[in-house]
């Protein structure tokens, strides 16, 4: 009976024939059936898709793009079914067809995201679809649907199914969790690639191998765990995802180009085919906003961002749960249209204060958005006593670091104007007292 290390992907590891090499010096194994996908041209779009955007107006180096992303995260698959290929539990309860859609699935998780994806599906516009969604239309139809069923034997809508539908059965769960969960693929490599192309340290320092080598099921067989001997490493990985949260992805000024972003998309969102617009890459959608903003706000916005002076807005104040945690919870988790409206009557009362007039577009609330990141829930196998632990029951870093931090600590509230109006604004010395004036007037 063919087993998971059978699969052609799998034996192509150790092969070291027709490899594509992806940093830090990695090699991606490639059959037929794999180039087929990658060479689609729904799969090429994603040369021209940063992974970061706009991360790079502050960590010039983070250019890297969604396709070498993708590439990282399934030859990770590769390796973990590898690896619980010795998994008894696992290797009953998934078998070589299960594990050809996990890797399917692996390839393609990202096929439907579109240039500056996160910030714009964090205001939560009408019309705008989540990339889940947005993917079927690649998926279900096309070149890489026809590579699905000609190639790989698999139905195309088994892959949507993992990708975006909530998992029925133990074997979807477990492949679900892989995709998607507390230890996935997808994390583990964005971390460490993220972290090496921003030029910092902070998502590479968690041993891989030793997470890898610790994988197992969980007590009821639903999901990934860990044995023991990989605790540390996870507690490690947990660590660089707050750390990465911290300094890379909600670092003052990524936020403030983001929240400029924001902005000026939802100044225009209205005017947009988002159809069209999405199935662009990065600079063909930059060159159409700016096109449709003209001389108006969003293209003052815009132009801050992309043009040919680098113009990011200058941060006032910014609370946390620790830092006017009043304030804080006036403004975190609120629909973006009302921040919107909070921001218009900041910068009125701001024209009072400063006795000149302070557009509403040169007023930016950026605030954690209203869904919140999941904790880290996964299991610890202690084999000596043939038990199964909660890790934040045995894990202190956990306790403190995967409960709140991402949206009470590292998520701020903070408030970002346009630089020609920053150093007054700043003056001001009632300047929280004319945040709370602006949220009470908003209702």
């Amino acid at each position: 009976m063919p087993s998971l290390r059978d699969i052609p992907e799998v034996l192509a590891l150790d092969a070291q024939t027709s490899l594509v090499r992806i940093p830090p010096e990695l090699d991606v194994p490639l059959t037929p059936r794999v180039r087929q996908i990658i060479d689609t041209a729904e799969f090429r779009r994603l040369a021209g898709i940063s992974q970061l955007g706009l991360v790079s107006l502050v960590y010039p180096a983070a250019h890297h793009t969604r396709f070498e992303h993708s590439l990282g995260v399934y030859r990770l698959a590769l390796l973990y079914l590898r690896r619980l290929s010795h998994d008894e539990r696992f290797a009953e309860l998934v078998g070589p067809a299960d594990a050809e859609v996990f890797l399917a699935a692996a390839l393609l998780h990202d096929l439907g995201h579109w240039p500056f994806c996160h910030p714009i599906e964090d205001i939560e516009l009408p019309g705008v679809p989540t990339h889940e969604l947005f993917a079927n239309s690649f998926l279900l139809e096309g070149e890489v649907a026809d590579a699905l069923r000609d190639d790989w034997g698999i139905n195309p809508r088994d892959v949507v199914a993992l990708l975006s539908e909530k998992p029925q059965d133990p074997t979807r769960r477990v492949l679900a969790s892989m995709l998607s969960g507390p230890i996935d693929i997808d994390k583990m490599d964005y971390l460490m690639r993220d972290s090496l192309h921003a030029g910092v340290p902070y998502g590479r320092n968690f041993d891989q191998q030793r997470l890898l080598g610790s994988l197992c099921l969980n007590e009821a067989g639903d999901a990934l765990a860990i044995t023991d001997k990989g605790k540390t490493a996870a507690e490690m990985m947990v660590f660089a995802r707050y750390v990465m949260f911290s300094e890379v992805y909600w670092h003052h000024a990524v936020r403030s180009a983001t929240a400029m972003f924001q902005r000026a998309f939802f100044e225009l969102h209205g005017q947009l085919d988002f159809d069209v617009l999405f199935r662009q890459g990065e600079r063909p959608m930059i060159d159409q906003l700016r096109q449709q903003a003209g001389d108006g706000p969003a293209g003052e916005l815009l132009d801050g961002l992309f043009g040919s002076a680098r113009r990011i807005y200058k941060r006032l104040v910014q609370y946390s749960i620790f830092e006017q945690p009043e304030l804080y919870e006036l403004l975190a988790g609120r629909p973006y249209p009302w921040l919107v409206a909070v921001a218009g009557q900041f910068a009125t009362l701001a024209s009072t204060a400063l006795r000149r007039v302070v557009a509403p577009h040169e007023i930016l609330f950026d605030a954690p958005p209203v869904g919140r990141e999941v904790e880290f829930n996964i299991e610890v196998y202690f084999p000596k006593q043939n038990r199964f632990r909660a890790f934040e029951d045995v894990s202190p870093v956990v306790q403190t670091l995967a409960k709140r931090q991402f949206d009470d600590y590292v998520k701020r509230v903070r408030l970002f104007a346009h630089p020609r109006v920053a150093d007054d604004l700043r003056r001001l010395k009632n300047l929280p007292k004319l945040v709370e004036q602006a949220v009470e007037q908003t209702g």
